[in-house]
Parts: C-alpha cells; structure tokens; sequence
C-alpha cells in the first residue's frame, strides 16, 4: 500500500486545493528552503493517518493546522491521500477487493473533524485500525523519523534501547496483552475478596445464625410437645376434682339454708320487742313536747342564738374587710409618694434638657436667619445690579445694590459697638456689686459651711439605708404581691364558706350532727351520711331520680368505720334524730352476677346499667356504696325495665329514668317524678363546694406559711423603710433650712452674678465679633463693587453662583432648624406631661388619705358592733342553756327506751346481717357449684377424650411437681416462642444452597487466575525469545550499515556490562581496531551515523510499506549523506521513502524529487525527475532574491 496522491487544501500554507502527484513506489525526496512548506507535506500526511499529538505536527491546537488560524476566510483544512492497493498480500485486512483506497480527514472552525474513506463517512478507530494492519501505527510510529530523532536516540539510556527493540520485536503488543491479563486477574482479585467478604460476612454468619436458630426451633418443638402431654395429664386431674367439688358445694349449701330457717325466726322476736319499745318512746315524747309548749322558749332561742352567730361572723367579715382597704391604700399612697419623687426628679433633669435645647435653638435660628438675611441681600443686590444693566443706567444701583448693603453694614458695625459700650457699662457695675457681695459672703460663709456639711452627712446617712434596703431580701413590689395573695386567698374562703353554707341549707336532711361520745373519739371513723359519700358525672345526672329511688332510705343512713364506733354514737353522741348506721366491717352487699348483667344488656343493649355503675365513691367506703346499690338495675326507658325484670335469664329489680320501679314479684310503684334538682344533683353541688373551699383553705394555708417563713426579711424591710423615710424627711428639713438662710441667698445671688458676668463678657465678645464681620463686609461689598465697574458680567456670574450656593447652604440649615425645632417641642411636651403626672399624683394622694380617714371612722363603727354583738350572743346562748336543762329529765327516759330499741334493731341487724351473710354465702356457693359444674362440662366438651376414659388413676402422679413444671415450659415456651424462626427450617435451606453456590464460584475464580498467571508467565517466555531474536537481527545490521556508512569501522548493540539483555542495551563502537568506551568520545558526524544506523537496522527487521524521514541528514556531511541515499535504494527495495532534505546526497539516489516553494503567502509543490540539487537550489535563489527566506508557513 503505497502513496499515489496527496491532495491538500487549507492545511497550514497550503490554502488553495494542491495536489501533488506522480509519487515514486520506492523513493521520494521533498526539497525546498526553509519555510516554503516543504515539511508541512509531511505534516499532512501524518494528520491523514490520524495523529493525535499535535506538538508532533508543530501546532498548538487544532486550529493551528487551519490556514492563518482561519483568519483569512479560510475556516476549513482537508487532505486525501490515495493509496496504490494493488498488491494485495500487502492489502489492509477487509480491502483486499479495492484497487484503490481513498482516505480524508477535514477540520473545520470551531471543533470540527470528520473521515472519509473511500468517499464514505468513518470514524478514526476505524481509519487507525486500518493503517495499524499495514504496520502504519502513527501514535506508535516506527516508519516515521522526524526531525531531532537522531538527537533523542544518542541521548537514551540502556533500557530506552531495548524499548525500539522491543517496538521492532513486536513484544510491545506482548506487553499490553500481559497488562491486560494482570488488569483481568486484578478485577478476578477483587471478585474473589468480594465472594470471600460475603461469605465471611454476610453467609457465613447468617447461616451460623440460622443454624443456632434451627436447634432453638427443634427445642421449641420438643417443648410444645411435653406440655401437650402434661397438658392432657392435668386437665383429667382438673375433670376428676371438678366433680367432686360439685357434690361438696352442694352438701354445704343444704346446711346453710338449714341455718337461714332459724335466723329468720329469732329477727321475728326481735321485731316485737321493738314495736313495743317504739311505742312507750311516743307516749314520753308526747307528754315532753307538751312540757315545751308549756314554756315555749327552746326553739326561739336556737333561732336566736343561730341568728346572732351568723351576724357576728358577717361583722367580723366586714371588719377584715376594712383593715385589708385600709392597708391597701397605706401601701398606695406610699407608691405614690416614691413615684412623685421619681417624676420630680425626672423633671428636673427634663428641665435643664428643655433649657439646653432651647439655647442651642436659639444659637441655630440665629444663624438660619443671618444666612436668609445674607441670601435676601445678594438677591437684592442682583435684582438691582440686573434692573440696571437692562436699564443702561450706569454702575450704581441708586438707593439699593452695593451702596444699600454697605450702608447697612455700617449700620449694623454701629449697632454692635453701641451693644459693646452697653455691656461694658453693665459688666462694670456687675463687677462692682459682686465685690460687695463676696465681702459679705465671707461673713456668713461659715454658717453656710455648717448647713452643707450636715446635709452632706445625712444624705450619706440616707444612701447607707438606701443600700442596705436594696440589699434586703425584700421589697416593696413583694410586700405588695404577698399581701394581695392573702387578701385574695381570705376572700376566696370568706365567699366560698358562705357559698357551701348556702348549698348546705338547701340539703337540711343531709346535715348529720353530733358531740364526741368522749375525748379521745377519733371523728374519722364516722364518714357521714351514704348521699355525701357519693359522687356523680355530669353525664349521669339524668339517672340522678332513678338512683335516688332505687337507693331510698339508704342515702341517709350514716356510714361508720365499725359497729364499735356506733355503738358509741348510739350512746353518747346525743344524735338530734333517729339515724340507721352502716358499719363497714360488718355489712355485705348483694351483688348482681355477671350472667345475669349480660343478659340483662342482651335484652336491651345500651339502654341498661347496673346502679352501682353510675356512681363513684371512695374505695374505702366501696362496701357501704355497694350494699345501697348493688341489687338494681337502671333502665331507660319502661319497655326495657319490664323486658329484664321479668326475664327468667335476670329477674332483678329495677328502676327507669322517670322513677318507675319494677320488681320481680310482680309490683309496681312510680307514676311521677319530682321536680326539681334531686338530692344526688344537689350532694355533688355541695361536694364540688366543698372542694373549692378545702382547695382555698389549703392556698390560704400556704400563703400564710410562706408569709411566717419571710417574716424576718418582712420585719427587717419594714424598720429599714421606716428608717429611710426619717432620714430622707430630715433630709429634706435641713435642705429647706439651708436654702431659707441668708447665707443661702448671699451664696445664691453670688453665683447669679458670676453668672451674670459671664453672659456679659460673651455678650461683648459677640458685639466685637459682629463688629468685624460687618466691618469686613463692608470692605468686602466696597472691593466687590470696585470690580463690578471693571467686569460687570463676570461679578454678576460670580455673584449668581454665590447666590446659588447660599440657597443650598440655606436649605441644609433649615432641615438642621427643623430638627432642633422638633426636638425642642418632644422636649417641652414631655416636660408638661410630667408636670402634670406630678400633680395627679399628688391629688391622687390626698384622695387616698381622705379615703383612709374614712374608712378608719367605719372600722371604729364596725368594731363597737362587734364588741355588741358578742355580749348579746353570749347572753342569748346562756338562756338556750338553761332552757336545756329544764329538758333533761324527758331525755334521760327516751334515752333508756332509745338504748332498748337500739339494742333490739341491733340484734334485728345482726340478724339481717347473718341473713345475709348467710344468704350470700349460699350464692356464693351456688356460684362456686356451678362454676365447678361448668368447668367440668367445658372440659368434657373442649376435650373429648376426657370422658372416654373416665377412671383416671392419679396415685402415682405429682399433680403439683407438674404444675410446677407446666409453668416451667410455658414460661420457657413463651420466652422461646418470641425469638424462635418458625421460617427457619425453610431459609435455612436457601442460604445452604447460596453458600454451594459461591464456594462454587470461588473455585472458578481461582482457577481462571491460575490460568492468568501461567498465560503471563508464557508470554514473557515468549517475549524473551522473540526479544532475543530481534537483537541478533538488528544488532547483525546495526554493524553492517555502520560499516558501509564509515567504511573500515563497526558498532554493536551489547547489554551493560555484568547484567542481562532485559535490563537494557548500550551501543558500543570500533574505530579502526579501538572500541571506544563511550559515544562522547565520538564525532558529532559519527555519533549521529551512529544513531542513524541503528533506527535504520530497527527499520530493516520488518519493513512497513512507507517511511517518511524529516532531515533526518542534518548533521552528517555531503559524503554521509550520499551513503544513506543508496542505503535506501539497496536496504528498503520493497517500500516507500518520502524524505525531506535540503542536502544533495539524497537527492541523487530519488527516483522523484518534489520542490516547495512560498509564493504571495502561499505553498506550492513542482515535480522534478532526476533533478541535480545544484540547479534546484540556483533557481531557488534566483527567483526569491528578495523575499524572505524565513517567512513561516503555517
């Protein structure tokens, strides 16, 4: 595959489309001077075979290839090379059928580059691949010598040697195959470390994991079945103790009915002897209620008494009242006077701002209006000084213009002279005035010195308690706070007492009073009526009648601790009424059974309740609440109350939301409901009352714990406070003093008149500086007016600008005067503001003292009625008590009838009670019969094989030794049941085949790593011996070509000395019979023959199709040179050689020789055959005498 033709257009100095043809198969030589273009044709052709590295090219970047960087119009550069195809053993693989192939590449501005071949569009791996199977690799090109080459190769180190060797050898291909297989076996590497981490990882311990987990499951299993084992053991044992419960139960119920017959009749014989009792007690009472109407005293007197206490609590009340106002105000009026004292203060201080202010206002308007008085005259001055230019009168303006303003000036420098006389007049007499007055100052001055001194003293004297009371614990805003809490706290309790009181009057059969049958009777254990001990949810006050109907009398029983505590309340508690006790160790409760509620809820779902349910109460008092509730339904409605009460499943008594009763017996009472809030609604009323009161009682409590633990700091605070107001108002006695002496007033109109001095002195001082200033604007106005007459239009510019800039200057002041201004007014009203905050403070105090004086004369009035009422109180309470004991006699009779009765209703309770206990023993032995019966039909019915088999035999058993180990493996089953893996026996498996399957993979991985590494160790094998072929070869020729290059001389290719062929080749020569140690010992000339001769035997050991050599003769002589021209006629007969040269030695070995010339800026090539160099080159010369030889081409 050899070149035909070469086509170039746009690349580097080539702009036009040039096509040199006529190319020799065997040797081509390019010649020309420097920089007509000759190397850019080799340039062209290396960018055709698809170089990449520009810098081999002589450019920068792409488009420096363009023709002038594409700045002529030219924005493209195309080359085409045709290639002779014709020998086809030679042919590129895949184009053995083209005669011809036809290979482009273009550029383009900005970044464009494309291929064609054969006309087609390509891409550069394919055109690389391409020239690569023809031995035309140009990214590693050994057919290619450019210039400086033969300068590299004399500068390599051994193993640079052995490099183009190894490029000659072919073992460079060896080289990327072997790091190939090293990349390759490096990422089998990684694949192993990462199967081996997954198995160690990942696999392995899962699979430990799932095999611990597997033994936990069979354990698990092995456990369940030895408690289904036991299981079945105990529940026969359950089964076989269940029926012999059964018939226990129900001998022991037939006993206690038995018991129950004889109860019932001795509760009869109690009951006479209670009717007759009952009957004596009403005949002592009549005849005792007409002993009192006889007399007819006791019960005004109760009222009486009653009334009288309840005035004296309401006076006391309104006593309290009026100590806590008056206190109150104390505690205002001294707020007020602290803040009176504040504002005073701030007044003060706000006056001598306001003052401040006002001066520096004063100073700024002063200037704002000398500067409007300035811009009023210039403008004057212009309108007159214009209004006669227009008019031609002259230079003068008459009356106005300068002569105006300098008679003014004038006018105004007298004035502050005649000011300036004045003031020194008056500073003299000041003066005068002030001598006299600090002779008599002298005089009084110790008297004055006396007065500062003990005004100093006790203003230290106030500082030292103003430091220690703000050192105190304790403060006024705390006193305030405390004693508004207390105040607060007493009044909640004051109103919440009277509002329990209220509630208390509405509920008078709820009221349960009694005396303590002895002193060291614990009150606790009598927990009061039934109704008080009840509470009830809002939501619930709807069933509040059926409740109280369904309890009845109950509600008032009272509930005690045990029947010893009433039993004393029975005897000596002197109980005002007959009263039944529930004691709370003693009764018991009917209970409604579960079966029969859910029954009841089934007949009518959520319209039935049990009473019990809808009140709450304290566990204590549970059994008492229980024995008033717990045998009744609560319906809404009456179809539900007959629908469950006379249902065979229930059969309980119930009672509706309007208060209709149903009884399983068949009766019904109701008909009305009453009106108004029940006794339950109006009990919680009293209860939350209650609960407010007890909560204030206990704030109350605290605060007042609080106010005794402060009361150290409190008392401290107070005497300091106490303290500090003397001082202060002695303090402000000795000021008073002070300032009223005739010392004070010498002092004082000593220091007006310094004062007044002083104001003097600057008003002088201010007269002389106005003096000038009025003078030197006169002088002023008189130059400014000389130069008008000389340049009228030049001073009326000037004095337009100066106008202009007083405008300006003119209308910053005026922001700066409206600000003073403003500020000076914030100033003024807020002094007003304050003095006015001190006189409504000051009314304020004297309203505050009107107010106490007022509210001591009540207090008096109220405390004179206390003292009042309680005598007419104790008085009245002295009669009640002698109207008692005129009763005495009638109350001991009815207290020994009371004493029979209560004893016998006792015994009738007791009998109720063992009744009862009776009774509910045998519901509860009913309960436990039909439970056992019921355990032991659900045993046979949950199990089956029970009755199968119903002669058990347990001798040999220890029911207990297995119960204990059932809960031993349930306990066990359960704990194991949370962490067991049921999936275990499953995952398992999967996680066993995926391990196989990666050991498995493994072992594939290392063998084909094995198999890696014997590959490479083959390659280098096989490296080492093509290698070591190659070297004989080219080290054979390296000698020959040197020898036929300089004759009579040798040179060879040998490895370093005492080391190996692949650690390197050095070149080592023999002029004459002397082998010289070192190429610096040579020539330039030979050295570079040296050089030569060795790329030509690389070249030689397997010859590519075409070699392009760039000066590659530019250090060797004429005769050298001629000795390479036929070295490539004789060596190379099979390939192509373009050279580019400028010696003649080559020249006459080519078959065709190509000139390029530079010609207006551009590269043109002519064809020569078998053209001497001399007369090339004196055309050359003749034809560019004036050109320039070193024009660059690119």
């Amino acid at each position: 595959m050899r070149i035909e033709e070469l086509v170039i257009e746009g690349f580097k100095s080539y702009p036009v489309r040039t096509q040199i043809t006529g190319w020799d198969p065997s040797f081509n030589a390019i010649t020309g001077l420097n920089g007509s273009g000759k190397s850019n044709i080799l340039d062209a052709i290396c960018f055709v075979l698809g170089i990449t590295n520009m810098s081999t090219m002589r450019a920068a970047n792409q488009q420096d290839l363009i023709y002038k960087r594409g700045q002529a119009g030219i924005t493209k550069a195309s080359v085409t090379i045709i290639f002779d195809n014709s020998d086809r053993s030679k042919s590129p693989t895949g184009y053995e059928q083209c005669k011809q192939i036809t290979v482009t590449r273009q550029i383009a501005i900005p970044n464009v580059s494309k291929y064609l071949l054969n006309g087609h569009k390509a891409q550069q791996g394919q055109i690389q691949t391409l020239f690569q199977s023809v031995q035309l690799n140009i990214n590693n090109p050994n057919f290619l010598i450019m210039q400086g080459r033969i300068t590299k190769v004399l500068n390599m180190r051994p193993q640079e040697i052995l490099g183009l060797v190894e490029e000659a050898a072919g073992t460079r291909m060896f080289e990327e195959r072997k790091a190939k297989a090293k990349k390759t076996m490096s990422k089998k590497e990684i694949r192993v470390q990462e199967i081996t981490s997954i198995l160690e990882e990942e696999i392995t311990p899962k699979l430990n994991k799932l095999r611990d987990e597997k033994r936990s499951y069979l354990q698990y299993q092995k456990t369940c079945t030895e408690l289904e084992r036991i299981g079945r053991l105990l529940r026969a044992w359950e089964w076989t103790e269940g029926r012999k419960r059964v018939h226990a139960k129900e001998v022991e119920i037939e006993a206690k009915k038995q018991e129950v017959m004889g109860v019932y009749d001795a509760k009869a014989r109690f009951a006479r002897e209670v009717q007759a009792a009952e009957k004596d007690t009403e005949e002592v009472v009549k005849k005792r209620d007409a002993e009192i109407k006889k007399g007819g005293k006791l019960k005004s007197l109760e009222e009486k008494v009653a009334e009288l206490a309840k005035m004296l609590v309401k006076i006391k009340t309104q006593v309290d009242l009026k100590q806590g106002s008056i206190q109150d105000e104390e505690t205002k009026i001294s707020g007020l006077q602290n803040e009176i004292e504040e504002l005073q203060k701030s007044y003060t201080e706000k006056k001598i701002q306001v003052d401040g202010l006002a001066t520096s206002y004063n100073k700024i308007k002063e200037k704002h209006t000398s500067l409007e008085n300035a811009l009023s005259n210039g403008e004057e001055l212009l309108q007159s000084l214009l209004t006669g230019l227009s008019s031609g009168s002259g230079n003068s303006a008459g009356g106005g213009g300068y002569m105006g303003q300098i008679a003014d000036a004038r006018a105004r420098a007298a004035q502050a002279a005649a000011e300036e006389e004045q003031s020194k007049v008056r500073l003299g007499m000041a003066e005068k005035e002030l001598k006299a007055l600090e002779a008599r100052w002298k005089d009084v001055e110790r008297e004055a010195g006396d007065g500062k001194k003990r005004i100093e003293k006790t203003k230290q004297a106030v500082e030292v308690f103003q430091a220690k009371l703000a050192g105190c614990k304790w403060n006024q805003e705390r006193e305030n706070q405390g004693e508004g809490r207390l105040r607060d706290a007493r009044n909640a309790v004051r109103d919440l007492t009277n509002h329990r009181d209220r509630v208390k009057q509405t509920l008078g059969r709820l009221n349960f009073d009694y005396v303590s049958p002895g002193p060291h009777f614990n009150r606790a254990k009598v927990r009061g009526l039934a109704a008080t001990l009840i509470t009830l949810d809002k939501e619930n006050y709807r069933a509040s009648t059926a409740l109280e109907i369904a309890a009845g009398g109950k509600l008032y029983q009272v509930v005690v601790e045990d029947e010893k505590t009433g039993a004393e309340l029975l005897k000596h508690g002197q109980l005002k009424k007959r009263v039944t006790l529930i004691p709370l160790n003693k009764v018991n409760a009917f209970k409604i059974s579960a079966q029969k509620i859910q029954a009841a809820q089934r007949l009518a779902p959520g319209k039935v309740r049990p009473a019990l349910s809808l009140v709450g109460y304290a566990q204590d008092v549970a059994t008492a609440i229980a024995y008033v509730f717990s045998d009744t339904l609560i319906c809404d409605d009456a179809e539900s109350a007959k629908r469950v009460t006379f249902s065979k499943d229930v059969g309980v008594r119930s009672v509706t939301l309007e208060g209709d009763v149903y009884d399983p017996s068949g009766t019904l009472s109701g008909g009305s409901a009453p009106s108004g809030s029940g006794v339950l609604v109006q009990v919680q009323e009293l209860l939350e009352a209650e609960s407010q009161l007890n909560q204030a009682r206990k704030r109350l409590e605290v605060l007042e714990q609080e106010e005794e633990k402060s009361k150290g700091h409190r008392e401290e605070w107070k005497a300091l406070t106490r303290d500090l107001e003397m001082k202060e108002h002695e303090l402000k006695l000795l000021k008073g003093q002070v300032e009223g002496s005739n010392a004070a007033r010498i002092g004082t109109q000593v220091e007006e008149l310094k004062q007044g001095i002083d104001d003097l002195k600057s008003a002088i001082q201010s007269a002389k500086e106005k003096q000038k200033a009025a003078n030197d604007e006169c002088k002023n106005l008189e130059r400014d007016m000389a130069e008008f007459k000389n340049n009228k239009e030049g001073k009326i510019d000037e004095l337009k600008a100066s106008i202009l800039k007083q405008k300006g200057a003119l209308q910053k002041h005026a922001v700066i005067v409206k600000t003073e201004q403003k500020e000076l007014q914030t100033a003024t009203l807020e002094l007003e503001q304050l003095q006015s905050d001190i006189e409504a403070a000051k009314a304020n105090v004297a309203d505050a003292k009107t107010g106490i004086d007022k509210l001591r004369r009540e207090l008096a009035k109220l405390q004179d009625q206390v003292t009042k009422e309680e005598a007419a109180h104790a008085n009245a309470e002295a009669k009640l008590q002698e109207e008692l004991a005129t009763l005495s006699r009638f109350d001991n009779e009815l207290k020994s009838l009371e004493k029979v009765i209560k004893e016998k209703k006792a015994a009738i309770a007791d009998a109720d009670l063992d009744i009862q206990k009776l009774e509910h023993a045998i519901q509860a032995l009913d309960k436990e019969r039909t439970a056992a019966a019921n355990s032991v039909k659900n045993l046979e019915k949950q199990f089956e094989w029970i009755l199968q088999e119903p002669q058990y035999d347990f001798s040999s058993v220890d029911i207990g030794q297995l119960k204990g180990k059932v809960g031993e493996l349930e306990q066990s089953q359960k704990s194991m049941k949370k962490k067991v893996n049921q999936k275990v026996m499953s995952v398992i498996e999967t996680v066993e085949k995926k391990e196989g399957e990666l050991k498995k993979m493994l072992h594939t991985v290392l063998k084909d790593k094995e198999k890696i590494e014997e590959t490479i160790e083959e390659l280098d094998r096989y490296k080492r011996d093509a290698l070591h072929k190659t070297w004989e070869k080219v080290d054979g020729d390296f000698g020959a070509i040197f020898a036929e290059l300089l004759p009579g001389n040798f040179a060879k290719l040998r490895p370093p000395e005492g080391q190996d062929l692949m650690d390197g080749l050095e070149v080592k020569v023999q002029l004459g019979t002397v082998w010289k140690e070192s190429l610096t010992e040579l020539s330039g000339g030979q050295r570079s023959l040296i050089a030569l001769s060795l790329i030509m035997a690389l070249l030689q050991f397997k010859p590519a199709p075409m070699y392009i050599l760039d000066e590659i003769d530019a250090a060797l002589d004429l005769s050298h040179t001629q000795h390479i021209g036929q070295l490539f006629r004789t060596r190379f007969k099979g390939s192509q050689f373009i050279v580019v040269s400028l010696k003649e030695g080559l020249f006459t070995n080519a078959n065709v020789l190509f000139r390029a010339r530079f010609r207006d800026g551009t590269s043109i090539v002519e064809r020569t055959v078998q053209r001497s160099t001399s007369a090339l080159y004196n055309n050359e010369n003749q034809g560019n005498e004036n050109r320039d030889s070193r024009r660059g081409s690119r």
